[in-house]
């Protein structure tokens, strides 16, 4: 019989059924949730998606907060299901302000879900996520939060901020597989997504999923990937030996050092410290400069810069410290190799002092 040449990664084994609900109860410890917890065969756009579709029907009324594609995306989404959507615009490539949403919940005689992203990776930017979420406890409404770029580069404790669906991937800050993500699903939000007959019978109901839950957890539906189920098993695995709540600190740590790193090379940052992500750090590119060249120079020396994501961000570079990258090699790497970008372009920059920050930063 001939060799065949079969790859070990073509003939992985199935992945035991038993431990999708032990799978669960481990993202529901680092979600710090009680709740139902949904595993999505598909990247996280697509359970963020789902999440839409299941809420979505003529009479619900909804406020998306867009400070991304993602939010603008969400709203349409709502807006195919026949739900009344209002959205709330932030500046583009900025977070939303609280004032916003204030004015905007005064204006609404009622309103059924708020809809909104944590951290952006699109822009570096954070949002005021505890103080909209207190704002709609208080008003009794169903909350949607987009976590994908926020757990584990972020504090995140959905049971206590009372986030009723959380959306997670674990491909940023866990340092695992894009190819699975979750939802986190509250009593409140089953009640709304249960009623008027839910959509059934696709990839893109959570109903569906609820059977799974209030089954035996076993076998998921559908024809699992193993392969990515495994590698989800191993970034848990690394989360917890780790610790979130390290995980959490050696993000933080790498955008500090990041933005002390920039500061001393003479380069500004997009938002303040308590407005930014701890995943990635935006800098605004010099007016007589373009990205693209800057992006190409870092490029050389092997190291990866990009460029912003959506409505006002196309003049912004983002510096990526997520996941393994939010370590003191890479952190350095950034900075020196976007400074030497500058230099290049003849823009001076300061990259003797910006070492020596990103140092300093580390060593305290």
């Amino acid at each position: 019989m001939s060799d065949l040449g079969w790859n070990p990664l073509h003939g992985v084994p199935s992945y035991p059924a038993e431990r999708y609900a032990v799978l669960a109860d481990r993202i529901g410890g680092i979600l710090r949730s009680r709740n139902d917890i949904l595993l999505v065969q598909a990247e996280a756009v697509v359970a963020l998606e789902a999440a839409a579709v299941s809420l979505a029907r003529p009479g619900l009324t909804a406020l998306n907060i867009v400070t991304s594609p993602y939010g603008t995306w969400f709203g349409q989404w709502l807006r195919r299901g026949g739900a009344t959507v209002a959205d709330i615009v932030a500046e583009p490539g900025r977070p939303v302000e609280i004032e916003a949403v204030v004015k905007a919940l005064d204006a609404s005689p009622r309103i059924d879900v708020l809809a909104l992203v944590h951290a952006e990776s699109a822009s570096g930017i954070l949002n005021p996520l505890p103080d909209i979420l207190g704002l709609a406890r208080a008003g009794g409404i169903v909350t949607v939060v987009d976590a994908v770029a926020s757990l584990g580069g972020h504090e995140l404790d959905v049971d206590d901020l009372g986030i009723d669906i959380a959306v997670i991937g674990p491909q940023k800050a866990l340092g695992g597989p894009a190819g699975v993500s979750a939802l986190s699903v509250s009593p409140s939000a089953w009640n709304l997504i249960l009623r008027d007959g839910a959509p059934r019978d696709s990839i893109l109901s959570l109903a569906d999923l609820k059977t799974w839950v209030d089954g035996n957890r076993r076998g998921l539906p559908g024809t699992p990937a193993p392969l990515e189920f495994f590698a989800l098993e191993t970034a848990l695995d690394r989360i917890e030996a780790e610790g979130l709540e390290n995980v959490v600190a050696r993000h933080a740590l790498a955008a500090s050092a990041t933005r002390a790193g920039l500061a001393a090379l003479g380069a500004p940052v997009w938002v303040p410290a308590a407005k930014a992500s701890n995943l990635v750090t935006a800098v605004p590119v010099p007016e007589t400069l373009e990205p693209a060249s800057l992006i190409e120079a870092a490029g050389w020396l092997g190291v990866e810069i990009t460029a912003g994501v959506g409505a006002g961000s196309a003049h912004l570079l983002r510096l990526n410290h997520t996941g393994p990258r939010a370590a003191f090699q890479t952190v350095l790497s950034n900075v020196v190799a976007y400074g030497a970008a500058l230099r290049q372009a003849g823009h001076p920059s300061d990259i003797a002092a910006a070492s020596e920050a990103i140092s300093a930063a580390y060593r305290s």
